[in-house]
């Protein structure tokens, strides 16, 4: 997704959201989950967006989406403002947890004009990366995690609540999937008193940034959970307002839960393992497995290892993004207006690498439309939005029904 904020006479800031059109664009049920409201939004395909990104005035754009995606309108937007005395400041970054593809994450977005860093510890890790392949690393800010808020955790609820926070891809296993989901209903079973929930990403037929092929709603059905145990959907900060103990792999509530001192656990039982990535919480305090809570263990974070996550737990959060407005604002004032974008991958620097991920999005090793690049003029017709949806039904349905089967029969 990408928004572009702009000033309109006499009203403030104006808000225009583009959705990308593709595998992951959202659902309305997951527009509204965010909270946050465009005043005007479109799906689009990339070669439609950089044509209103090149007819268009803004003064601010939001680049939210995954690392070649960036990268991709990076060179597109490079091409189409090449002509143009003044162009929007491009910000871009990463939401949540980076514990793998640290690299070539970066490098993917390099080339915007901030490259937000959700933590002391990321924005030391970004800038040693640019850095260390000769990069100029000064588009590196240090914000905090954009998620953060609620009220701090003041002592148990009636019912105590335990909740597991779910991830689309982490573990991947259906074995290990089937495990976790088996010790949180004996837990239910366990403990009747408790309310267990299990807090869900998105709904059958929804997909977030990774393709989840085993979803928990399927898996549950072969089980017999107890009256207590209940799965949840909805805004991540209106679970945890009822929560008193939050159970994860290594999922990014557990900051969100560490940020309002709810007590934290991220699980043992699969080990700790980079492709698990709760091995970024080594050093947190919140390790811990299921058999230690069933016994009443509850870890203790540590203070300094969570003040270098981006969670400001010190009540500091509202100053917490004044670096990057003091940038932005710097860069709109630049006397001449901001230099043409210069990500650092190019077809000189990565020739084998970067033609690949613009022809994705349909254009050229210049940033230029590919022959052929689809494009929307103007809304399509109703008959051509519903075969959209079916497209996109039919593929989600592969990747969560047939993709398995036809892996398992491999495996025969």
């Amino acid at each position: 997704m990408e928004t572009g904020a702009r000033e309109a006479a006499q009203v403030g800031p104006v808000l225009d959201g583009f959705l990308l059109r593709g595998r992951a664009t959202p659902t309305p049920r997951q527009l509204e989950e965010v909270g946050v409201r465009a005043d005007s939004l479109r799906e689009v395909t990339a070669v439609e967006f950089l044509r209103v990104m090149a007819e268009e005035s803004y003064d601010v754009l939001v680049l939210s989406l995954v690392g070649g995606g960036v990268q991709a309108m990076l060179h597109g937007l490079k091409r189409v403002w090449e002509d143009r005395t003044s162009r929007p400041v491009v910000v871009t970054g990463y939401v949540g947890v980076v514990y793998e593809k640290l690299a070539d994450g970066l490098l993917l977005r390099h080339g915007a004009d901030l490259v937000l860093a959700n933590s002391r510890q990321d924005a030391d890790r970004f800038r040693a990366v640019y850095e260390g392949v000769g990069a100029d690393a000064s588009s590196v800010t240090e914000v905090a995690l954009p998620f953060l808020g609620g009220a701090p955790y003041e002592g148990e609820h009636d019912p105590y609540t335990v909740v597991f926070a779910a991830q689309p891809s982490v573990p991947e296993s259906r074995k290990d999937r089937t495990y976790l989901l088996n010790r949180l209903v004996q837990h239910a079973r366990r403990h009747p008193e408790r309310e267990v929930l299990l807090k869900l990403r998105s709904k059958p037929g929804e997909h977030t940034t990774h393709i989840e092929e085993l979803p928990y709603q399927k898996l549950v059905q072969r089980l017999d959970p107890p009256e207590n145990f209940r799965l949840v959907y909805g805004n991540m900060g209106d679970v945890l307002d009822r929560t008193d103990l939050l159970v994860t792999v290594s999922s990014t509530a557990a900051l969100e839960s560490l940020h309002r001192r709810i007590p934290t656990v991220v699980l043992t039982d699969l080990g700790i393992r980079e492709s698990l990535g709760n091995h970024h919480f080594i050093g947190s305090g919140c390790l811990a497995s299921w058999d230690q809570l069933d016994a009443g263990h509850r870890p203790v974070p540590d203070e300094e290892w969570v003040s270098r996550q981006g969670v400001v737990a010190d009540g500091s959060y509202d100053s917490a993004f004044d670096a990057a407005r003091e940038h932005i604002a710097k860069l709109l004032g630049r006397p001449g207006g901001l230099p043409p974008l210069t990500p650092y991958y190019t077809p000189v620097t990565a020739p084998g690498y970067l033609p690949g991920i613009l022809a994705r999005h349909h254009l050229g090793p210049d940033g230029t439309p590919l022959p052929g690049a689809p494009a929307a003029d103007k809304e399509p017709g109703p008959v051509r939005q519903i075969v959209r949806r079916a497209a996109r039904g039919a593929y989600r349905h592969g990747v969560q029904r047939v993709a398995p089967v036809i892996r398992r029969m491999g495996e025969l």
